[in-house]
């Protein structure tokens, strides 16, 4: 292999890492391997550079979902409808991309979260303590009603998804913070794996670059989850903030500079 080559891979294999350090803990892990495949390989297809980056998201956040799921009681009556519309709305989503303009979107989920931000921030006691609040029927609906709203929208824009999932874990079903991040990951594998149901068939896949970062997330998904399982909701929220406020900006360049 090339020197330019190898090294090309070796940052790629880095923002990976990261990436799945961070997308273990709250999510948020495209904020840093989207931009490092877009900058490091200008001239693939965005498709393709989206695809890659799905591959190797789903492989971190599956053994992700898998470690919590052996150390924390699952939530499965909420997580399991909620995985299963997220499958099929982030489906759509990527089909929809056809046709509607995404940069619309930007303005408001910038809105929504800035106000993510100053509600967790505010009740200090937001996510502390694990009580579910919803059951039977309730829970089955708002949980279908969530994870295709929150599906759709990964298949169709996609940053910050994790992050809206554990905020909407607790504040509609009471969850605490590492339960939220938990249930998120078992739907984030559903929109993981939705997407690449369109990506890959349509050959939008760098296969050996996606199977190096695949191995590097699952890295850091190792040590994010360690850290989390170890330190408890308190270290999953502060982790929340910041990864909301590095969105925020990311957001607010984004819809601006567009301007």
């Amino acid at each position: 292999m090339p020197e330019a080559e190898l090294g090309l891979l070796l940052l790629l294999a880095g923002a990976a890492l990261t990436a799945g350090f961070i997308d273990s803990v709250v999510g948020g892990g495209g904020l840093i391997q989207i931009p490092a495949l877009f900058t490091l390989l200008p001239r693939e297809a965005p498709a393709t550079l989206f695809g890659t980056n799905k591959f190797a998201s789903v492989f971190g956040t599956t053994n992700a979902a898998w470690r919590y799921a052996r150390r924390v009681s699952m939530p499965w009556r909420t997580t399991v409808p909620a995985a299963l519309a997220a499958f099929v709305c982030s489906y759509l989503g990527a089909l929809a991309v056809a046709w509607l303009p995404r940069d619309l979107l930007r303005p408001l989920i910038l809105v929504l979260l800035v106000a993510a931000a100053i509600y967790t921030f505010m009740k200090k006691d937001f996510g502390a303590v694990h009580g579910p609040t919803q059951s039977g029927r309730r829970e089955f609906a708002l949980a279908l009603l969530l994870g295709g709203v929150i599906g759709f929208y990964d298949g169709f824009f996609g940053p910050g998804t994790g992050s809206f999932l554990i905020f909407l874990f607790i504040r509609f079903f009471g969850f605490d913070f590492l339960h939220a991040s938990a249930a998120a990951k078992v739907v984030n594998v559903a929109t993981n794996l939705a997407a690449l149901a369109y990506f890959a068939p349509n050959g939008h896949l760098l296969w050996q670059i996606a199977v190096v970062m695949a191995i590097c997330n699952i890295a850091g998904s190792v040590a994010g989850t360690h850290l989390a399982l170890k330190h408890g909701s308190g270290f999953v929220r502060h982790v929340f903030l910041i990864v909301v406020s590095l969105l925020i900006a990311k957001f607010a360049w984004d819809t601006f500079s567009w301007r």
